[in-house]
């Protein structure tokens, strides 16, 4: 029985992650209370297996009075039996998400009696840092896109049993616009000659032709793709042995915009070779 744990703050994409398992052919549930998660999975196999052998149920604050101090042994029990089961956890940043409530005028769940709106999520924060702590995949959604949520969890979290259990995500950014919060590996590309300083190449990206000519002819660029290459080789597989199924390697430049788009795309085509879960996020052409 495959069963997918959505959990996070609110605000964050949670009920974007469900509503996509949904169209993904997942049996979904919101807002279970981690009390009934042993018991609800129990039913599922007993009765159900031949209709819901994949679920994803979403667990999360909405009801203030819940706690989650048990929640660990809930998921090493699941974990214990034959449920293959994974916790995905959303997250974004603070300003983000009280934009997203000002956005909607929707009351954050936790926000009784008079609680200012950043208090509350705060008060959130705490209240699932347990589940944080243990989840399989950290996704940051404060640069996401509805869509680009959908792909994401479509491409990485929705498996098929032809995919490969280990999802290798490598993403650029731009140091100047803030380091990602969900990488597990940060490769920072500064030092590399930039294609921003030729004018032609300016107004493009990573992904033209000119500058990936301009880049694969300098070999400082060559030789440190190698290395990433040789690094990720060795430590990747370390990573599968601990039964990790989502890695994130984040590479980044100045701006986001070239020498770490370039290598992502190295990087993604070197190591779909070794591995068929391989997907590619460039973060600031995404925002532009």
């Amino acid at each position: 029985m495959k069963l997918i744990i959505i959990s996070g703050l609110s605000g964050s994409g949670k009920s974007v992650a469900l509503h996509t398992l949904e169209d993904e052919e997942y049996y979904c549930v919101d807002n279970l209370p981690p009390v009934l998660l042993p018991e609800f999975v129990q039913e599922l196999k007993q009765h159900f297996r031949a209709h819901y052998d994949h679920t994803a149920v979403c667990i999360d604050a909405r009801t203030s009075t819940t706690d989650f101090s048990n929640f660990s042994t809930y998921l090493r029990g699941l974990r214990d039996s034959d449920v293959d089961a994974e916790l995905v956890f959303f997250d974004a940043e603070t300003n983000v998400l009280v934009k997203r409530f000002s956005e909607t005028r929707r009351r954050h769940p936790l926000s009784h009696g008079g609680m200012p709106l950043m208090d509350a999520i705060e008060k959130e924060r705490k209240l699932l840092s347990p589940i944080k702590e243990q989840a399989d995949l950290v996704i940051d959604t404060s640069t996401l896109t509805f869509h680009d949520l959908r792909s994401l969890i479509i491409n990485r979290v929705s498996t098929t049993e032809a995919k490969l259990k280990l999802s290798i995500l490598f993403q650029s950014f731009g140091f100047k616009y803030g380091i990602p919060g969900d990488s597990d590996f940060i490769f920072d590309v500064r030092c590399l000659p930039n294609p921003y300083w030729q004018t032609e190449l300016r107004a493009m990206s990573g992904l033209d032709e000119p500058v990936r000519a301009f880049l694969n002819q300098q070999r400082i660029v060559n030789d440190m793709l190698q290395s990433i290459c040789k690094f990720l080789e060795e430590w990747i597989p370390q990573y599968q042995a601990e039964n990790r199924r989502y890695i994130t390697v984040s590479i980044g430049c100045n701006g986001g915009q070239h020498r770490s788009v370039y290598l992502s795309e190295m990087l993604a085509a070197f190591f779909i070779r070794k591995y068929q879960g391989v997907t590619v996020r460039h973060r600031e052409l995404h925002k532009a």
